[in-house]
């Protein structure tokens, strides 16, 4: 089986005006010549596989958006090579985006004052969708997610998770081979965010559909992806599944006590006492994060116990969150 994406020593780079401050300056940069050069992203190859779904993750600015961009066939890449389905989706715009549906981050492609039926109507048209397969999907879509009640309200007077759910149920509805979310779950209830994946998982399943994420919620990593690829300042520093990755850490654990006393206040307090370790704090619990190689979990407690009122504990693996943000500190070379 061939791979539907193959990317080969890709980069893109873009010349950026040095800029000048106050208004002398913004007059003056409009004759300057001082430019200098950014690598969004620096050097990247991969391969994805049909049926795929893969987390691409960094931080804000690590080359995410612009590798997807070249994967769309909006940017042309500075160097190397990518191919979609067998095609340079630059070269080839038009076809690549007959086989890719797209959610990025808030901009809708629903009609926003017609009932969603209607939306879906209009695309049905656009991608020259056959009767069938257009009943056929919307069945197969009432199945995984209770739509009824959406199919006849105007996009406008949808909440925030509603138009998430129904940009998603439109990027999938000409059956594409790839399917690019960006930030599918953000600003979501818990609920919705299970709907949601829920959907996504049934797509990716029945449809065999490639699926690309990014995100910055790994409740949604946990969940969808069996590989990431992790990329930071242009960048990869990661290609594999998330087990593999958790085996980089495996001397880590999560140390969460529950105290009588303010949590947040404790949770400082407990930083100031610990200050090489990673200390957080939620409506329930203050999680300590814990090398094992430096400092047993154990006598973390024991002296937390000399000190604080400590009504409850527990001990957990690494999580998935504290893993990346690990290898963004350069924990994996």
């Amino acid at each position: 089986m061939s791979s539907i994406i193959e990317i080969k020593n890709v980069s893109k780079e873009f010349k950026v005006l040095n800029r000048r401050e106050g208004l002398k300056g913004s007059l003056m940069d409009l004759f300057s010549r001082d430019y200098k050069i950014v690598k969004a992203v620096d050097d990247i190859s991969m391969t994805i596989e049909p049926g795929e779904i893969v987390g691409y993750l960094g931080p804000n600015g690590a080359g995410k958006s612009t590798t997807i961009k070249m994967m769309t066939g909006v940017l042309e890449p500075s160097s190397g090579e990518i191919l979609v389905n067998g095609k340079i989706p630059y070269k080839n715009r038009t076809e690549n985006a007959q086989q890719i549906g797209v959610v990025f981050g808030q901009r809708s492609q629903l009609w926003w004052a017609l009932p969603l039926i209607e939306s879906f109507k209009i695309l049905k048209d656009i991608y020259m969708i056959p009767d069938s397969d257009y009943n056929n999907m919307l069945e197969f879509y009432k199945s995984l997610v209770d739509i009824d009640d959406l199919l006849h309200k105007p996009v406008r007077q949808m909440s925030l998770g509603q138009r998430t759910l129904s940009d998603i149920l439109a990027a999938f509805l000409h059956n594409p081979a790839i399917v690019f979310l960006d930030e599918p779950t953000i600003g979501l209830d818990v609920s919705m965010k299970a709907k949601i994946r829920t959907l996504i998982k049934g797509l990716n399943k029945e449809k065999k559909t490639t699926v690309i994420l990014t995100t910055h919620d790994m409740g949604d990593v946990d969940a969808l992806c069996e590989r990431i690829v992790i990329i930071d300042h242009g960048k990869m520093l990661y290609d594999n599944d998330i087990e593999h990755l958790k085996g980089f850490f495996g001397s880590y654990r999560t140390l969460k006590v529950r105290v009588d006393d303010d949590l947040k206040v404790e949770s400082e307090i407990i930083q100031g006492e610990f200050e090489d370790l990673q200390v957080t704090s939620d409506d329930e619990w203050i999680s300590i994060l814990v090398d094992e190689d430096k400092i047993g979990v154990i006598d973390v407690f024991g002296t937390l116990q000399k000190t604080h009122k400590i009504s409850d504990m527990q001990i957990e693996e690494i999580s998935t969150e504290d893993v990346i943000k690990k290898i963004y500190e350069g924990g994996v070379k």
